[in-house]
């Protein structure tokens, strides 16, 4: 066996994503604990090595991925993935780069590269891009239009609220996700009492119908997505017994020419 092939084996084996896997947590562990003062006192050095240590593996496992596949490397858009955030970690600390330490917590992210479920849920929401972005464009009108009613309604009376259409859309944004949206009602409905049906009608709208809609397509992405998964493993599964059958075929024939040599054989005698 050749040494690439023997690399390959080791990088492509279970046990070695297990490995790495445990690597990320402790390494993601680590850089929480990095964040008390007080255990940096104590265990800075440890808590430092380990980082390290960390950052030496997941660079030695990214090397071997480019030595085994060379230029295959660069096509699968989670090799890349995995680069970026380790070529961010490699990057100096130190002057006017010292907020890239802030940044090696993302290592935390290649668990989504590593674990295949988490990579077909991310997979899954990449696919539901295109029918996100045709929401978000309906969330964002509705939230411009009621942000132009609202600013021409209550701007006289709550003016921190609704007194111009940049504050009227961070005070329907945050009405949107519930946030405190009782007490902006009820201060607009002490001088408007009607205002009441505004609020609900708006929240109807893009709580109820309009943030469900993004559920419900992210939902739909994971389904083709796994539906796609189990058609593509019926049919690898229908190319296996299709194989066999013809092996056996094959076999069959082999065996008949076979008898028939022998039967011909012994006529001859």
């Amino acid at each position: 066996m050749a040494w690439r092939d023997r690399v390959r084996t080791v990088v492509e084996a279970p046990r070695t994503q297990h490995v790495i896997t445990v690597v990320i947590l402790i390494n993601a562990a680590t850089l929480g604990l990095e964040t008390s003062p007080a255990l940096m006192s104590r265990h800075g050095s440890l808590l430092r090595l380990v980082d390290h240590v960390a950052l030496y593996v997941f660079v030695a496992e990214l090397l071997a991925k480019v030595y085994v596949y060379r230029m295959k490397f660069l096509r699968d858009p989670w090799n890349i993935f995995d680069s970026v955030i380790i070529g961010t970690s490699l990057l100096p600390h130190s002057g006017e780069l010292s907020v890239l330490r802030a940044l090696r917590i993302m290592r935390a992210l290649r668990l989504i590269s590593v674990v295949p479920s988490l990579r077909r849920v991310v997979s899954a929401l990449l696919a539901a891009v295109p029918g996100m972005a045709s929401i978000a464009v309906l969330l964002s009108l509705v939230l411009y239009v009621a942000a132009v009613i609202s600013t021409k309604l209550f701007a006289a009376t709550t003016p921190h609220y609704f007194g111009d259409l940049g504050t009227s859309l961070f005070t329907l944004f945050q009405v949107m996700t519930g946030e405190a949206w009782s007490d902006v009602a009820r201060e607009v409905m002490a001088v408007h009492p009607a205002a009441w049906i505004f609020f609900v009608i708006f929240i109807l709208i893009c709580t109820f119908v309009v943030l469900n809609l993004f559920i419900a397509v992210v939902v739909r992405a994971m389904e083709d997505d796994h539906a796609r998964e189990a058609d593509e493993a019926r049919q690898a599964e229908q190319h296996t017994i299709e194989g066999v059958m013809a092996e056996l075929k094959a076999l069959r024939a082999e065996l008949r020419d076979s008898r028939r040599e022998q039967e011909g054989a012994a006529l001859s005698r």
